[in-house]
């Protein structure tokens, strides 16, 4: 028996697995398909979720393979009419590192978190089918198509908007799918040196549109969207190589044997449905088998990463013991109002640029710009988030990174980097602030990692400590005077609290690190094991 099987192994239970086989945790995850698919899919992660995938121990992979999102060149009656870069303008700040997503195929995604996993010892298990689902209070059995079980103590459905695992645990998917707004996807080859694969190319017409997306890591590799072929009667055709052709010489005006080659066709249905919940028992529900939505804004993968990112420190402190079961509850209550939010959003962004294209020079730019997926909501509302915080950064908000410096070596160092790993972190900020960093080393061990915050003009030679050089770090958390900041796991804001009140603070670790004996204190007047100074 295993502790978490999950079922489904694209990006968001590969997601899943990472963080709890980082924690320790046995895994095992399976997947129905034969083999690793190789369609482009998704566009790629947006900023949140680089920072996921950074906390992960992949972002520089992923930056490597990838690309930053493509300028939009718009076409009217097969000519150029404008090109259009949404992201023109925008920049990484000292709090926020990715001002915008990555161009990267999903398969290729899916590459480098399948060889993180590896590296963590685990490996996907292809053509394994859940066909049954069992839960007895203390562990669920599933049933295998190949007649075999499978036991954990809790089983995550990963596996997308036809989740069998859904299915199973008889959940309504309540929504709508739209019959008549119709679009085929595929990827497929065109004639090098007939396309600049510098920009996403779109020509949008009265009677339709053809989209050609570059895949980085490709050299003839398209990404294809298109409205499909109708016959006579008006009724939608399935996809097919040829058809393709021939819509793409009806709208580039191109010959249509430049399009050399098209595979993994498929026909998407606007698709906005949501389960009413994400937990039965010991089974839980992420990404699409929770929720899909329209294709706008390219939010369905990136939901996804983040829901496996906030369920996988969750299950990981249950399974250890260090939190009691009701701990899982949180993680409804916190991600299904982010699913509901980005279905009217992505609903939205689908009518604003269904109007946009209608127009010459219109394009998917309103879809895809920084402000299409607004801010990262956080999770204000959860029981998790205690009151408290001053500024525009409260509990339950993403936590903001700064640029720092090692306090003792003085080299340069970013938050990001202290919150990197399965642990909680506790940063102090003022002298103050020492006891409870000491107190919560000592209850806790490796669970928690503490940092002594320096700011401006500090001489502060402690190993482990961090100096605020240019007060980034105290200015993005709105903190004044001696005050303590606990980071969650998954780099959301759990407490911001005054240094005096360091009861709220013990109190607040034990409730997502069950309290316990103290370890020996190493040495007298020791922080994160260093000198205080």
């Amino acid at each position: 028996m295993t502790d978490v099987l999950i079922v489904g192994a694209g990006p968001t239970g590969l997601t899943l697995a990472c963080d709890l086989a980082r924690r320790g945790t046995g895994v095992r995850i399976v997947d129905k398909s034969p083999g690793h698919p190789r369609s482009s899919r998704a566009k790629g992660p947006d900023p949140r979720s680089l920072e996921v995938l950074e906390d992960l121990g992949v972002v520089e992979a992923v930056l490597a393979a990838g690309w930053a999102p493509l300028p939009m060149r718009k076409y009217r009656d097969g000519a150029a009419v404008t090109d259009t870069d949404p992201y023109a303008g925008s920049a990484p700040t000292p709090d926020a590192p990715y001002d915008r997503g990555r161009l990267i195929a999903q398969w290729r995604l899916e590459e480098i978190l399948r060889d993180r996993l590896a590296g963590l010892g685990v490996a996907v298990e292809t053509g394994t089918e859940v066909v049954g689902i069992t839960d007895d209070g203390t562990s669920v059995t599933a049933a295998l198509a190949d007649g075999s079980r499978a036991g954990a103590r809790y089983v995550v459905g990963c596996d997308g908007a036809h989740s069998r695992v859904r299915t199973l645990l008889g959940i309504p998917f309540e929504g709508e799918t739209d019959e008549e707004r119709l679009m085929v996807c595929g990827d497929v080859e065109i004639t090098p040196g007939v396309l600049d694969r510098g920009v996403w190319h779109q020509w949008f017409d009265e009677d339709g549109a053809v989209m050609l997306c570059p895949v980085p890591g490709t050299r003839a590799g398209w990404w294809y969207q298109s409205g499909p072929e109708r016959d006579a009667r008006g009724r939608a055709l399935a996809p097919s190589p040829d058809g393709f052709r021939r819509l793409f010489a009806r709208h580039t005006r191109l010959p249509a044997a430049h399009l050399t080659s098209a595979t993994l066709l498929s026909t998407y249905r606007v698709n906005v449905r949501m389960a009413d919940r994400y937990r039965v028992g010991r089974v839980l529900l992420a990404g699409d088998a929770a929720h899909v939505h329209a294709v706008a804004g390219g939010l369905g993968m990136n939901t996804g990463i983040q829901d496996a990112h906030n369920l996988g420190w969750k299950l990981a402190q249950v399974l250890r013991g260090r939190a009691g079961a009701a701990l899982l509850d949180t993680y409804e209550e916190e991600r299904l109002p982010v699913a509901a939010r980005t279905l009217d959003l992505t609903s939205q962004r689908l009518r604003a640029t269904l109007e946009a294209i209608r127009q010459p020079g219109g394009g998917l730019e309103a879809a895809v710009a920084p402000s299409a997926a607004g801010p990262h909501p956080g999770y204000r509302w959860s029981s998790l988030a205690r009151p408290g915080g001053r500024g525009r950064v409260r509990s339950g908000d993403r936590a903001p990174d700064a640029p720092c410096a090692d306090a003792a070596t003085g080299a340069p160092t970013r938050l990001f980097h202290a919150f990197a790993g399965p642990h909680l972190t506790v940063l102090g900020f003022g002298p103050g602030s020492e006891r409870v960093l000491r107190e919560a080393a000592a209850f806790h061990g490796d669970a928690v990692r503490t940092f002594r915050v320096y700011g401006p003009g500090t001489a502060a030679p402690l190993p482990g400590a961090l100096h605020d050089r240019d007060g980034h770090a105290r200015r993005a958390y709105g903190v004044e005077g001696d005050a303590v900041v606990v980071v969650r796991p998954d780099n959301h804001v759990g407490l911001i609290a005054d240094a005096a009140d360091d009861g709220a603070v013990r109190r607040y670790l034990a409730a997502l690190d069950g309290a316990r004996e103290p370890e020996p204190m190493r040495g007298a007047g020791m922080v994160d094991g260093t000198p205080k100074g």
